[in-house]
């Protein structure tokens, strides 16, 4: 089996839903990640505070350098994910797409890179 990170995007400076259809949006969440793990697909996931909370950290030249924010300058920023098992793609993109109705926002699949042999 493949492992898959299914991402979640959000907009900065969008406002946030109302309070009820918050609380339907993490219920819904709540939900497909139970039927994940019932299904056994399930390895982890997570939402993420927002992007003004991120640090990013660069070595160059053995130098160490952090600075305030996020390491992409864009309005579009990872809201959250999952990482699942999957059989293929195909099924991956199903579990993508009841991710992204619980959720009520885009979600990115994407492949884990395979170890190499040793």
């Amino acid at each position: 089996m493949t492992q898959y990170l299914l991402s979640v995007h959000m907009v900065d400076g969008e406002p946030l839903p109302a309070a009820d259809v918050m609380a339907k949006m993490y219920a819904d969440v709540e939900a497909f990640n139970e039927e994940v793990k019932a299904a056994g697909a399930w390895v982890f996931a997570g939402g993420l505070h927002p992007s003004d909370t991120a640090t990013t950290v660069r070595v160059t030249n053995g130098e160490v350098l952090t600075t305030d924010g996020p390491f992409a300058e864009t309005k579009e920023q990872l809201g959250g994910f999952w990482v699942i098992e999957a059989a293929d793609l195909d099924a991956a993109l199903a579990w993508a797409a009841k991710g992204a109705a619980a959720c009520q926002g885009p979600v990115e699949v994407r492949p884990f890179q395979d170890e190499p042999e040793a």
